[in-house]
This record gives structure tokens, C-alpha cells and sequence, in this order.
């Protein structure tokens, strides 16, 4: 990496029940299109924006989790400049495994009509041929 993108805190958001000490990886479903398996852990220095979990695929409790890459990061293509310019939401991604070093509580949750809101959205975006995800 030639520069700092961003010195954090940084947060991840999941379903998933994890520890202190565990590894987040890529390999996995997306939360958006689970017909894609990822190649890269997605994390933000926003802790509320991490919030989105709540839109995370499986039945758990949404969780928002203090975590540090173990590698290399780049600026999320998938809402920087390839789409939006800069990078308003502090958004990252990285194909090295995202350490769990703390869960965070007290992270502001989405209302039931936001949540409604994200779903019809990205709901529209597939209909449209608009969900391309950067992978």
C-alpha cells in the first residue's frame, strides 16, 4: 500500500456471533446478491454506517464489531469512484482476513422504514440490472 487510506477506527457489521481474536474473511455470500460468493471482507470508519448489518443475510442478532485489517485495504469500488466520488463512507475492502478486536453497542440502528427503505431499494437496483457489485 503506497499511502494511508485511513487510520480507522473500523467497524464491520454481521449477523454473525463472533469473538475477540476471530478472523473476518472473504469467500463468502453477499449480503446484496447471495448467488456471489466474495473475494474481498468489506469494513467502514463509520461506525453507524456498519449498521447496515442489519441488512446482512441469515437470522442472527445484526452486530457491529471493532475490527483491524491484517493486510493491505483499498477504497470500496463499489461506492467510491467508480460510482460516487471520493469516498464519503469511509467504506474499504480487503482480500486479508479483518481481526475482531471488540464489539461495539452502542451503534445507532436503522428505523423499521429505513430498513424497508434499503430493501425496496436494492430490490429495484436487481430488477434494473443496476446491482453490479465490484468484486
Amino acid at each position: 500500500m503506497d499511502q494511508v487510506l485511513d487510520e480507522g477506527p473500523f467497524f464491520h457489521g454481521t449477523k454473525a456471533d463472533l469473538r475477540v481474536g476471530d478472523h473476518l474473511t472473504a469467500g463468502f455470500p453477499s449480503n446484496y446478491r447471495p448467488e456471489i460468493v466474495m473475494n474481498h471482507v468489506y469494513f467502514t470508519a463509520l461506525r453507524d454506517g456498519a449498521g447496515l448489518a442489519e441488512l446482512a443475510a441469515g437470522d442472527g442478532e445484526p452486530r457491529v464489531y471493532a475490527v483491524e485489517p491484517t493486510g493491505e485495504f483499498e477504497n470500496d469500488p463499489n461506492v467510491t469512484d467508480k460510482k460516487f466520488p471520493g469516498n464519503p463512507t469511509r467504506s474499504y475492502r480487503s482480500t486479508e482476513p479483518l481481526r475482531v478486536v471488540g464489539e461495539v453497542t452502542d451503534w445507532t440502528r436503522q428505523t423499521p422504514e429505513a430498513l424497508q427503505m434499503w430493501r425496496e431499494r436494492l430490490a429495484a437496483m436487481r430488477l434494473e440490472g443496476r446491482a453490479e457489485i465490484i468484486n
